[in-house]
């Protein structure tokens, strides 16, 4: 018991250690990238692609604070433009759907960029990802006339004046000791699954699955926390996999793949139906669109060869490197 708690408590601080260092600094870009407006000049740059996905223009401001904060900042602005009711199912579910697939880029990014994967691939597949979708579901949803009915808000958020520069540092330290307290949580039960069995149990019953996705039996518990928690969770426990070599480079980065596109489906995409989208894009569709795109990925690194992978999707972090690339 005594050997169990000190290893459960080794890892927490080895994994809130890495996971903050990238949080905290990230944090502070992103407060003051929106004190310097550059949600709104992002925004313009996405009206385009608004269009594209049958959106209105003044939907890119919500897709482009999303993209730098997170989906909360998003649904907030959301409500300030007063679209609510203004909408039909199918362009909620299509806005819903790419601000599940790609937001807070800024912290997931760099989780994902300390993992060993390439930052420009993880832009490719997050907002890439997110605009293919959207428009595939556009179209699907346009021909078969499906969804058109005005959007239906079950939850309206209280928008409230902006804080404080005190209150947002307040409610950072408080949402960090969320986090905090959930890897407790977690690296708890990870190490109670290890030692009843059950994680070898689950690998097991997973493995096809996983091996028609390309991603080894190493990944397998982390990818399912990434996928019910959230990235930066799924992550931060991926990032110290890999400095520790436990999980390989190729199934780091497969895994980083599917939970750019697929994490926290619980949380946020409950919260995302308030706004009136429809579960058919949001999850299933999504779940779909993942395993296609995780399934094409595993295969053509296995036609490109280890050599040209690490060139241009990944690279191996080792316990060296990844250390001094966290210090100060």
């Amino acid at each position: 018991m005594k050997r169990f708690v000190q290893e459960w408590l080794q890892e927490i601080v080895a994994v809130s250690t890495t996971l903050f260092k990238i949080l905290i600094p990230v944090l502070l870009i992103v407060k003051l990238l929106q004190e310097l407006g550059a949600t709104e000049y992002l925004s313009m740059l996405l009206a385009p692609a608004m269009q594209l996905v049958g959106l209105p223009d003044a939907v890119g401001i919500v897709w482009a604070t999303t993209l730098l904060v997170n989906i909360y900042a998003g649904m907030l602005v959301f409500a300030n433009l007063g679209l609510f009711g203004s909408l039909s199912v199918e362009q909620v579910t299509v806005l819903c759907s790419m601000m599940l697939l790609a937001h807070g880029l800024l912290i997931e990014g760099t989780i994902a960029k300390k993992s060993g994967m390439n930052v420009w691939l993880t832009v490719l597949i997050r907002i890439g990802g997110a605009l293919l979708y959207g428009f595939i579901l556009h179209r699907i949803y346009q021909a078969g006339g499906w969804l058109q009915q005005p959007a239906h808000v079950l939850w309206q958020p209280v928008v409230q004046a902006d804080p404080s520069l005190a209150q947002w540092a307040w409610g950072q330290v408080r949402n960090l000791a969320v986090i905090f307290g959930i890897i407790c949580v977690l690296l708890f039960g990870l190490k109670l699954l290890k030692v009843l069995g059950i994680e070898r149990l689950a690998a097991w019953l997973l493995q096809p699955v996983l091996r028609l996705l390309g991603i080894g039996p190493a990944a397998t518990n982390i990818s399912i926390i990434g996928i019910t928690l959230g990235l930066s969770y799924g992550g931060g426990l991926l990032i110290n996999e890999a400095r520790q070599g436990t999980v390989p480079a190729r199934d780091v980065c497969i895994a980083m793949v599917m939970l750019s596109l697929l994490h926290s489906v619980i949380e946020d995409t409950l919260l995302l139906l308030t706004l009136g989208a429809d579960l058919s894009g949001m999850l299933w569709g999504r779940m779909l669109f993942t395993f296609i795109v995780v399934a094409i990925m595993s295969r053509l690194m296995n036609r490109l060869g280890e050599v040209r992978c690490q060139r241009w999707f990944y690279k191996v972090v080792s316990q060296s490197n990844s250390s001094s690339s966290l210090r100060p």
